[in-house]
């Protein structure tokens, strides 16, 4: 059933999440499971970590265009069609398609040409330098099917079909994992041989999606009518992905803050140990950030149909859900932090001090569900303001100068791993406090 505003309405959430969740967990494995072989390499293992580390920010910085496009026009997707306005709808998918594959291209060029540079201001030292322009130079030639795999899966989920959308991501992972050891091990080749095996993923996933969306099963079609830009559309568009774009774009922002000042306090050891933190942090949160992100369409399809109780209620769940998840994480990170580091490595003092990190890390990790719960109903609901400051209020106003301010008032690499709890505290509960107090009261 595509009909969002019938049946039960934590069933319909459940529907859509559980696929998307898994999803994201196959995702995640993209450059995951790089990540784990990767470190295990004989010998050269930690300091090929600390390199395809240096480019995370870059990888981040891709998806926060993805986002931009993508998460911003599949919410005014979703509302059009509880509207009844399917020939709209099927323009802001066409458009949204032709602004990624631009921002694709633009974004290849300059950071190929420019990856130096970049690379060094994001943290490299001359020793990672090496590893992370040889896993860089070939994971940008898979911007444009990475753009294209991610920013339009969310059309296909949008449109009542969560499991196809689960596909195109499994089909991709799986190549990803089986080819990793392949080229990485069999052929030698390295962090040249895990980008290799990423690119040839995503442009599989990449074709699967175009595939989808331009084929009879498809409630809504990707058309080539509908490529050309319209200014008021796009900017409808762009302002709803303005929030996601400032979230990915503001952690980008954070990990290059985060690599220079452990590059400076600690050295390339430590960046290793954030690149694992990152992993770790992205991998916990996928169950939280599936019913946040299977909420969306949910919640913006009963608002734009005008069934207000259902939309509260959705909120409602999508928050207890949330918080209860996170609390167990939390638990479980708490409890075994070296067992989760040694997935990554096999080197003693970065386990033993990657341990200590990560305790402090993810110490208050609860506090993330009510940012998302908070910052999904503004992002479901087309508050787009709202959505931005809060985006913006947690990493760019907290997380920033705090990492910049701990380690000299002499907290050393452990100011850097202090600043994401506070933040959680700080930026999760005001987020959540205000989405509650301003949207969910005047339902």
């Amino acid at each position: 059933m595509n009909d969002f505003s019938q049946g039960s309405v934590k069933k319909r959430i459940i529907e859509q999440a559980i696929p998307l969740t898994l999803a994201q967990i196959v995702q995640l494995l993209y450059n995951m499971v790089d990540r784990i072989y990767i470190g295990h390499l004989p010998e050269t293992g930690d300091l090929a970590l600390t390199g395809v580390g240096i480019t995370f920010p870059i990888i981040v910085l891709i998806a926060a265009f993805t986002g931009l496009f993508g998460n911003g026009a599949v919410p005014l997707f979703s509302i059009t069609r509880g509207n009844k306005r399917d020939d709209e709808a099927e323009n802001i998918m066409g458009n949204a398609f032709t602004l990624l594959m631009i921002a694709a291209v633009l974004l290849f060029a300059v950071c190929y040409l420019f990856r130096r540079p970049i690379l060094f201001l994001f943290g490299a030292s001359e020793a990672s330098y090496e590893y992370a322009d040889q896993y860089l130079q070939i994971y940008l030639f898979g911007t444009v099917c990475s753009m294209m795999a991610t920013g339009m899966n969310g059309f296909i989920n949008a449109q009542g079909f969560p499991r196809v959308g689960m596909l195109t991501t499994v089909v991709g992972a799986v190549i990803n994992i089986v080819l990793d050891p392949v080229f990485i091990f069999g052929f030698h080749m390295g962090v040249q041989g895990a980008a290799l095996a990423t690119v040839i993923s995503q442009a599989v996933s990449a074709v699967w999606v175009f595939r989808f969306l331009t084929g009879k099963k498809a409630i809504l079609k990707l058309k080539k009518e509908c490529f050309r830009l319209e200014a008021e559309r796009v900017k409808r568009m762009v302002s709803l992905g303005i929030p996601s774009f400032v979230m990915q774009g503001s952690n980008c922002l954070v990990q290059v803050v985060c690599n220079n000042s452990l590059q400076t306090y600690g050295g390339d050891l430590y960046v290793g140990i954030m690149t694992v933190l990152n992993s770790v942090r992205e991998m916990i949160s996928l169950p939280v950030m599936g019913i946040s992100s299977g909420s969306q369409p949910v919640l913006g399809y009963n608002y734009g149909a005008g069934e207000k109780e259902r939309v509260k209620e959705g909120i409602r769940f999508m928050t207890l859900i949330g918080s209860v998840y996170t609390v167990f994480a939390w638990l479980v990170v708490l409890l075994i932090p070296q067992y989760i580091f040694r997935i990554f490595s096999n080197d003693e003092l970065m386990i033993a001090e990657g341990a200590k990190a990560l305790s402090v890390y993810f110490f208050g990790f609860v506090f993330m569900s009510f940012q998302f719960a908070g910052q999904s109903t503004f992002q479901g609901l087309g508050k787009s303001k709202k959505a931005i400051f809060f985006s913006l209020l947690r990493k760019v106003i907290i997380v920033v100068p705090l990492t910049l301010l701990l380690p000299v008032l002499g907290f050393g690499v452990n100011g850097v791993f202090l600043a994401e709890p506070i933040s959680n505290v700080i930026g999760g509960l005001i987020c959540f406090v205000t989405m509650w107090r301003t949207v969910y009261k005047r339902l």
